[in-house]
């Protein structure tokens, strides 16, 4: 869905600086804009390593470093491609500037955030405000840009703009809305966190996939991880019920100082977990979410991390494996996860275990209600 979002909002403010001028051109060659910085992460990705890779993501090719050159040099080439439409310079650099700009803005919506300063050191910018995937937020702005296409006469420029407001509108709303529910979200968790008297070290809110009315709350503190889901329709006064994952200090220890562990817990941005097994070191990153099977064993939910590592030190080649597990029955996973967004706690909380280490059999998870 990423694509399509960062072409959706690059066409759109396409649109609304080079419209006039270059008709529905102007929507093509934002949304071409709009994935540039994508595009060039898949094309590094190609020749680095798998740790190399995530040191990179979301990094050079969207940094503030990329985004002045490529304004400073993009523009001159497009005034002279655009010469018959008269566009200027002052209009294509606020075009590819914009663009551009807006393509950090929107990755900084998502968990996985932007290294906005490289090639400094530091966390990536993110304010985890939207799931991963979630399409209703380019949708308006889909459907309106579509119809665009058909609005080509100068008659046609105030229908056109009009259509253009009405999608850029519903999209912006729905932010609104999504920054609202982390609010109370946000408000729940710590009510419940003070009510127990919890030591929190950090605290890290993101809505569940798709869907702003559930929040998945994570709260680090000592050699724990807690794991807690909310939803914005129940009181503060109603507990949440924490699934805490031990870190396993001792299982990275083994394996610290190589580049590969430190890479990995850096782009986890401290929201790691470590096991031990036969060929190396598991890794995952707790912020990447998690996918859940039931029925594995009676009253009981299996949890694979979306994103997680086999690091094998020894082994010949890239030492790092990217474990990428699939979704089984998708649907009823969706399902539960609307039940639970409605209150019906029982169809998503069950005795938890960590499953997807390799080589090891599921982990039982203390739980905290």
């Amino acid at each position: 869905m990423d694509w399509m979002t960062h072409a959706a909002v690059g066409a759109a403010v396409g649109e609304l600086l080079c419209g006039k001028r270059l008709g529905n051109r102007a929507l093509a060659w934002g949304a071409l804009l709009g994935i540039v910085p994508d595009l060039l992460d898949r094309l590094l990705a190609v020749f680095l390593s798998t740790s190399g890779a995530l040191a990179q993501q979301a990094g050079a090719s969207h940094s503030l470093l990329l985004f002045a050159a490529v304004t400073a040099v993009l523009p001159r080439w497009l005034v002279k491609l655009w010469h018959r439409s008269k566009v200027t310079r002052s209009e294509a650099t606020w075009m590819v500037g914009l663009v551009w700009a807006t393509h950090g803005l929107v990755d900084c919506l998502y968990p996985h955030g932007v290294q906005v300063l490289w090639p400094y050191a530091g966390s990536a910018a993110g304010f985890n405000v939207l799931g991963d995937g979630d399409g209703l937020f380019p949708a308006p702005l889909v459907v309106a840009l579509a119809g665009l296409t058909f609005l080509r006469t100068k008659k046609e420029q105030a229908k056109r703009r009009r259509l253009w407001w009405w999608g850029v509108g519903l999209s912006s709303g729905y932010v609104a809305l999504a920054l609202l529910a982390k609010w109370a979200a946000t408000a729940g968790f710590a009510a419940d966190l003070a009510r127990r008297g919890t030591r929190c070290e950090r605290c890290l809110q993101s809505p569940t996939p798709c869907n702003i009315l559930l929040w998945r709350g994570l709260v680090a503190g000592g050699d724990e991880i807690r794991v807690g889901y909310r939803s914005v329709f129940e009181w503060h006064s109603t507990p949440v019920r924490w699934t805490i994952y031990p870190r396993g200090r001792e299982a990275l220890a083994k394996v610290a100082e190589t580049r590969e562990a430190k890479r990995v817990a850096a782009f986890a941005d401290g929201w790691w977990i470590a096991r031990s097994n036969k060929t190396g070191v598991w890794l995952a990153d707790l912020n990447g979410g998690e996918l859940r099977v039931w029925g594995e064993r009676k009253g009981m939910v299996d949890t694979r991390l979306k994103r997680s590592w086999q690091l094998e030190p020894q082994a010949a080649g890239d030492p790092l494996r990217l474990i990428t597990p699939e979704a089984k029955k998708p649907w009823e996973l969706r399902r539960r996860l609307l039940l639970r967004t409605c209150g019906q706690r029982d169809a998503w909380e069950a005795i938890p275990r960590l499953a997807g280490v390799p080589g090891a059999l599921p982990e039982l998870l203390q739980v905290e209600e």
